[in-house]
């Protein structure tokens, strides 16, 4: 009986050990498909009208800026990491970045 009870006892914690391991993994694998990795967007505000985006993998990306209120009024598929946005107004924009069907959006100022 002792023994039946050990071996119930060692089985719950290798399977405790194992369903955490296993849910640490999947939150890190989950974390990485939610988020575009090393997103960088700089200068903002933007000053001299060229905009940098950068990410970890650099792949291509669709930049989609809005004004304040929801209008698309800039889209474009960027493969390098600047964008020419001189023909912007200036003000203050939603900046949309989308790369591997993962989206990330941003606050951007055009002065």
């Amino acid at each position: 009986m002792l023994k039946n009870y050990l071996q119930f006892i060692i089985l719950f914690i290798g399977l405790t050990l194992t369903f955490e391991s296993y849910a640490q993994n999947n939150a890190v694998i989950l974390n990485a498909e939610n988020e575009i990795v090393d997103l960088n967007v700089y200068p903002n505000p933007v000053t001299n009208g060229k905009l940098f985006i950068t990410t970890h993998e650099n792949l291509v990306k669709t930049i989609e800026i809005f004004d304040v209120l929801g209008k698309k009024i800039f889209t474009t598929r960027l493969s390098g990491q600047a964008i020419d946005v001189s023909q912007i107004t200036s003000g203050v924009y939603i900046l949309k970045i989308t790369q591997n069907n993962i989206s990330a959006t941003r606050k951007l100022v055009i002065k």
